[in-house]
C-alpha cells in the first residue's frame, strides 16, 4: 500500500507505556516524528525502534512551545501533517476516511477529529467528555494560537492552546482513540499541572480581558473549538462553576449511564475545576500575575 502524504507530529515525555499501541496504528503514513523532552523511559528507544525520527525539545520559556516549534523548525516535505498525543491510536476506519479526503482537490485546508475518551477500560459514549480539535492540516496552513508567555520550568507543550487555520475547515466523522494506560495517578497528576496552566491563563482573561496576542475567537454558534472557548468565557466567574461542570457532563450530557467509571470520570472533571478557582485565588493573594 503507498504511504499517505503525511507527516505526524507525535509529542511525548515518558510514554513507554502507551507508544508501542500508538507507533502500531501509523503504518499508512509516510514519515512520523517523535518530539521528546529528554524522557528518562524508552520512550525515544521505541520510537527509533519503529522508524520514526526523534527530537529533543529544550524549552526556554515563551512562544513557541514544542509542536508549534516543530511546525516552525522542521522541513516537512509531505503536503499533510497530523498531530497526535502518544495516548492516541487512529483506527483502521479513520485512516481510510483521511486517504479519502487528502486529495489534491480538497477543498478543505484543515480537519477536525474528534478524540474518542476512553477511562478506565472502557469507551466512554456518554458524559460529554470526547471532543473535536484541529489535527490534520496542509503544511504551513496552520499555527497554534498565541497566547501568554510562560516560563522556562512550566509546561513545554500546548495543552488546551487551539490550533488557528489559515483557511477552510472541514470534520471527519469517525473518531481516534485516546486512552491513557498510564493509570489514574499519573492522569491526576498531569491534570493537576494542568490546572495550573488553566489558572494562570484564566488569570491573564480576568485581568486584562484576553488570553494573548493571537487567540481563537470564541463563538457560541462557531466550531467545537470556538464554543469550547466561548462556553469558558461564560463560566469563568460563575462562583458554582465546579457543580456547573459536574451537572453538565454527569446529567446533561448522561454520564450517569457510564455507571461507577462516569461517575469519577465527572468528580474528576469538577475537581479540576476547583483546583483552578483556587489557584486563581492564591495568584489573587500575591497580587503579582505569578
Amino acid at each position: 500500500m503507498e504511504k499517505l502524504p503525511i507527516t505526524v507530529i507525535l509529542a511525548a515525555k515518558n510514554e513507554a507505556a502507551n507508544l508501542p499501541r500508538c507507533f502500531s496504528a501509523l503504518g499508512p503514513v509516510a514519515h512520523v516524528v517523535l518530539l521528546d523532552s529528554h524522557s528518562t523511559d524508552d520512550t525515544a528507544e521505541i520510537a527509533r525502534r519503529w522508524g520514526a525520527e526523534v527530537l529533543q525539545f529544550d524549552y526556554k520559556g515563551g512562544y513557541p512551545k514544542k509542536r508549534q516549534w516543530a511546525l516552525d523548525t522542521l522541513p516537512i516535505d509531505t503536503p499533510w501533517v497530523l498531530l497526535l498525543d502518544a495516548d492516541e491510536v487512529i483506527p483502521e476506519k479513520l485512516w481510510c476516511e483521511i486517504a479519502e479526503v487528502i486529495t489534491e482537490k480538497s477543498k478543505y485546508d484543515a480537519f477536525m477529529v474528534t478524540k474518542g475518551f476512553h477511562f478506565l477500560g472502557r469507551r466512554m459514549v456518554y458524559g460529554g467528555f470526547s471532543h473535536s480539535a484541529i489535527l490534520l492540516f496542509k503544511t504551513g496552513k496552520a499555527s497554534f494560537e498565541r497566547i501568554f508567555d510562560d516560563d522556562p520550568s512550566g509546561l513545554d507543550m500546548e495543552v488546551h492552546e487551539r490550533v488557528m487555520v489559515d483557511g477552510t475547515i472541514g470534520r471527519l466523522t469517525t473518531p481516534l482513540i485516546h486512552e491513557d494506560f498510564k493509570g489514574l495517578e499519573a492522569y491526576i497528576s498531569r491534570h493537576n499541572k494542568y490546572s495550573t496552566w488553566e489558572a494562570r491563563l484564566r488569570y491573564l482573561y480576568l485581568t486584562t480581558g484576553s488570553y494573548g496576542r493571537e487567540t481563537i475567537t470564541p463563538k457560541l454558534f462557531g466550531n467545537s473549538q470556538e464554543r469550547r472557548r466561548a462556553l469558558k468565557k461564560l463560566v469563568v466567574r460563575l462562583p458554582f462553576e465546579p457543580w456547573l461542570w459536574f451537572w453538565y457532563h454527569y446529567f446533561f450530557k448522561l454520564g450517569f449511564l457510564e455507571g461507577r467509571e462516569g461517575l469519577i470520570a465527572c468528580r474528576i472533571r469538577a475537581s479540576y475545576i476547583n483546583q483552578v478557582r483556587a489557584k486563581i485565588y492564591e495568584l489573587k493573594l500575591k497580587g503579582s500575575g505569578f
